[in-house]
């Protein structure tokens, strides 16, 4: 290749930015220099200094470059870590605004940015031949232009699913999709997720990433993708496109896949990992941001500037007090927003973007950023409100107005409560009715919980309630792995079963966990493959597992499960009374109230109680403060939970609610079907409700 010409080109955008007649190329460093290198199809590099510099911005237009150029950068300049610096021109970087990725990281002493073993010197050793190159990429695209889905958040039902495992093995995709973003688009798996009646699907990070070089060692991969080299381009893995040799092709066939959703109905929801890069800590491989420009994109420990404040558990953590990393993430997040057209974002280990000064501040730079910002600040924003190693690192109810957070306290309560713990009864009633008291004081809406019994992060549903243990050998770490939180749920035996009852005996179970996150007040999320009885045979830190310990087994999906919670969905989304966006008024109001199993109201005594159990609660359809988005009152039905979580059947009696109110049966989680029942019950009635299980009945609408 012949070195081209090289105008002086704009400073902004940064990336790579097809104009006409050519490429204009931006990217900040602290470098003293910057080298665009070019590669042509054979892998020659042609090096071309970047002519211009603004501030920190080094940009230069090339004449005659256009879609899937593959291109890297190399910083000249100081090589200094015990000042932060660490520019060495013998690595090869990714363009951090890259929009799509080609090729693969290959560990080795060429990757590392120092010498070994002194850490102080740069390696002479060139990283080209073992790191991705950036392509430059058409992002102009030929869309269905169909309209968003926009589903507010009370009518929202997210179910979290990983792109690859929910196809890897489906039957009805073709083979050549399974696995990709064309394959999630395929008739077949959107059918699934339209006829489950979820609004919202969440998948977990697709931004480009890379594997630990550990866990290469080992033969394994970071399949869950919480290691992101780049945040603008669709991971590689998951295209078809990729895989049929057109690199590049992952940009246009992602936008399709969202485009194919938003024709059904459901939003699309990232899970993004800005609170740290796959280059770890000091001693990682320099791939990127590290040797463009290391004290802006990462937090350094000022007492040694060579090693890296830790907030993440993974050696590194984004620098959110530095203009050059908030601009990244705000450019990144909306460039996915109003380029790639989805619907919102979970950000995992939220409270390190909040570190501007160290301790977790919800006044902080980057909340300011998306409160003003007019595209980022109407995104679907959900917070994993925990990171690690800090005093301040459990920040659950603290983010701002606007946004929603995994409810981590809402699935221990639940778990435990079902597994029949003692005094857990006005914990239960918090965490169902919304969790005002996370909430309610900053004015927040029960929105912005997130309520979830399982996520990836830990077992399936189908574990949680066979495994006393976690099995997570097949990781490598010798079992040392993941958490060691789950205990007995008294099903007598451990890990798969024969004895049809224990097989029923755990299905209730899961029956009962689906009611309760299902029904509760705030925002449902179901775990992808919950609905079908997925299990990673009791591996619950499956991060690593890019295998059928993962994926889903399509082969003998749990069809009466499935229909169980198809039915739950279709009732929550049928009833506002279930989607209320309002706080209700405590344990008196008229529109909620809550009831002893003797059918009287309960008292301060009945929830001091640490033996009970059992509960019952009204929902009162016609009493219902909110109103439908036009502003008419949403009348609905009124509905009583009977709530046994005993070991053994208790008899309830229905309370007085309405004058002549009649009751039916619409769900026994102890039972597979969950409305097959036609009894009536009137106030005064009996009705049993049997071991850990939920009666749901419904009351007539009023006239």
């Amino acid at each position: 290749m012949s070195v081209p010409t090289v105008l002086p080109g704009s400073p902004s955008p940064l990336g790579a930015t097809l104009q006409s007649g050519g490429t204009n190329f931006a990217v900040v460093s602290a470098a003293d220099g910057v080298l665009l290198c070019l590669f042509d199809r054979d892998g020659n590099e042609t090096r071309i200094p970047l002519p211009e510099r603004d501030g920190e911005v080094w940009h230069g237009f090339v004449p005659g470059i256009g879609a899937g150029q593959a291109y890297g950068y190399r910083a000249t300049g100081p090589y200094e870590p015990r000042r932060g610096l660490r520019c060495n021109p013998a690595k090869l970087l990714l363009d951090p605004y890259a929009r799509a990725i080609d090729g693969q990281v290959r560990f080795g002493p060429e990757v590392l940015g120092h010498s070994v073993p002194d850490e102080d010197t740069a390696s002479p050793l060139d990283s080209a031949a073992f790191v991705p190159r950036s392509l430059v990429v058409d992002t102009s695209f030929t869309s269905a232009d169909r309209p968003r889905p926009h589903h507010s958040y009370a009518d929202t039902v997210i179910y979290e699913a990983h792109v690859k495992g929910f196809t890897a093995t489906h039957p009805a995709v073709p083979p050549e999709l399974r696995g990709t973003y064309a394959g999630l688009a395929h008739e077949a798996a959107v059918g699934h997720l339209v006829d489950l009646g979820v609004t919202t699907v969440e998948l977990l990070p697709i931004h480009q990433n890379v594997p630990e070089a550990f866990l290469v060692e080992r033969g394994l991969t970071n399949y869950w993708g919480y290691n992101t080299i780049g945040y603008f381009a669709p991971h590689a893995g998951y295209s078809a496109a990729v895989r049929a040799g057109r690199p590049g092709g992952q940009v246009a066939e992602f936008r399709s896949m969202v485009d194919t959703l938003h024709g059904a109905g459901l939003e699309v929801i990232l899970d993004v990992v800005f609170n740290h890069t796959a280059e770890g800590n000091h001693l990682g491989p320099t791939l990127s941001h590290r040797g463009l420009h290391n004290p802006a994109y990462y937090r350094l420990d000022p007492t040694d500037l060579r090693h890296y404040v830790d907030t993440t558990g993974t050696g590194n953590s984004l620098n959110a007090a530095n203009p050059v990393s908030l601009q990244l993430i705000m450019d990144s997040l909306r460039y996915w927003l109003r380029e790639m057209d989805v619907d919102g974002f979970r950000f995992d280990l939220a409270p390190t973007l909040a570190r501007q000064e160290g301790g977790f501040d919800r006044l902080s730079a980057f909340f300011d950023l998306v409160a003003q910002d007019p595209i980022v600040s109407r995104a679907k924003l959900i917070a994993e409100p925990w990171d690690v190693g800090q005093l301040d690192s459990y920040d659950l109810g603290r983010f701002p107005a606007r946004w929603s957070e995994w409810n981590g306290r809402y699935r221990d309560v639940m778990r435990d409560f079902w597994r029949s713990h003692d005094g857990l009864i006005p914990e239960f009633a918090a965490r169902f009715s919304g969790s005002s008291d996370l909430y309610g004081a900053a004015g927040r809406r029960p929105t912005a919980s997130i309520n979830f019994i399982t996520v990836h992060d830990g077992f399936t549903m189908a574990d949680l309630v066979s495994y006393d243990a976690k099995h997570n050998d097949a990781n490598g770490d010798d079992n040392r792995d993941g958490t060691d939180d789950n205990r007995s749920w008294n099903c007598g035996v451990e890990g798969p079963a024969t004895d049809p009852a224990v097989v029923e005996l755990r299905a209730r179970q899961r029956r009962a966990l689906l009611t309760t996150v299902m029904l509760s007040l705030g925002v449902p999320m179901l775990l992808g493959g919950d609905e079908v009885g997925r299990t990673q045979r009791g591996n619950n830190n499956g991060y690593c597992q890019d295998s059928a310990i993962s994926w889903f087994d399509w082969s003998a999906p749990d069809e009466d499960l499935l229909g169980f919670t198809r039915k739950l969905v279709r009732l929550r989304r049928a009833h506002p009374v279930f989607r209320r966006r309002r706080f209700l008024t405590g344990v008196e109001a008229d529109e909620l109230s809550w009831y002893t199993p003797a059918g009287t109201r309960m008292t301060p005594d009945n929830w001091r109680d640490p033996n009970a159990r059992s509960i019952a609660l009204y929902l009162d359809g016609a009493d219902d403060p909110d109103t439908a988005d036009d502003g008419t009152p949403l009348i609905d039905d009124d509905f009583l939970l009977l709530v046994n979580a005993w070991w053994e059947p208790l008899e309830f009696v229905v309370p007085s609610t309405r004058a002549d109110q009649a009751w039916e049966p619409v769900v026994d989680t102890y039972e597979t079907c969950a409305l097959a029942a036609t009894k009536r019950y009137a106030a005064g009635d009996g009705i049993t409700v049997r071991p850990r299980s939920i009666v749901v009945l419904q009351g007539r609408a009023p006239a």
